[in-house]
């Protein structure tokens, strides 16, 4: 089989480059354009390696010193974590890529490289779309840790959610919402207070009691309400919705 290796090197420099891009995209690096392709030129110069009759163990390791190399130079040495998380990101995305192509390529049998050229980006350009996806709804998981008028605490697990927006109209406190259920056997709800809600389809009364405070991400809240819902189940391991509030926070 013929092997054009100027191909072989343009191929992996123009793949290179798109998943560093993708890297750069996904984490912020905002590094500069002349890194990229710097990074991208070292990467595809491994290419050369499979000429080279050496032990397929240390043409492995050669491989991944290069990967190094190549994210070194187009995002440079800040701290550990920050090189971790390249290197991770680096290798999944060309694990996605690869993966990818490589089914196309079962598929489409005629499959070329000018047509795995143009899937390339879309294929990546999803990746980033979704991992941004990810990204929010995470961050509006929380966890937390409600300490109740009797020095006992609540563990549950949060989520922001953009729909409670309900804050007691005399106290101004907002509501974090919460199945009664949860308070069974830890707290005696002795002196309820009521808060008018109203709901898409009506309005009503919400039972609802005061904390001492509530840590979420370390942070200290003293000026909430927990809300005592009987019909809130939560949902895919959420204990407690809280309020929209905490994200204009």
């Amino acid at each position: 089989m013929t092997i054009y290796i100027d191909l072989l090197f343009i191929l992996n420099f123009i793949y290179d480059a798109i998943i560093l891009l993708t890297v750069s995209i996904t984490l912020k690096r905002n590094t500069s354009f002349k890194r990229i392709v710097l990074g991208a030129l070292i990467g595809s110069s491994s290419t050369f390696l499979i000429f080279i009759s050496i032990n397929k163990y240390l043409l492995f390791i050669l491989k991944i010193l290069a990967g190094f190399i190549m994210l070194l130079v187009t995002f440079k040495y800040k701290n550990l974590k920050y090189f971790i998380n390249n290197t991770i990101y680096l290798y999944m995305t060309s694990v996605i890529l690869a993966g990818f192509l490589y089914f196309l390529k079962i598929e489409f049998n005629n499959l070329c490289y000018l047509i795995s050229l143009s899937i390339a980006p879309l294929i990546l350009y999803l990746y980033i779309r979704e991992q941004n996806k990810l990204k929010k709804v995470v961050n509006y998981y929380k966890k937390v840790l409600i300490t109740l008028k009797n020095n006992r605490v609540l563990e549950l697990t949060g989520f922001i959610d953009s729909g409670n927006k309900l804050r007691d109209p005399i106290t101004n406190k907002y509501i974090v919402l919460v199945n009664k259920n949860k308070l069974k056997g830890i707290y005696n709800i002795r002196s309820p207070m009521y808060v008018p809600i109203k709901t898409v389809n009506s309005t009503g009364l919400l039972e609802c009691i005061s904390i001492k405070n509530m840590i979420i991400d370390n942070q200290i809240y003293t000026d909430y309400l927990l809300g005592l819902s009987e019909t809130f189940n939560g949902f895919d391991g959420i204990d407690c919705l809280l309020n929209y509030h905490l994200l204009e926070e």
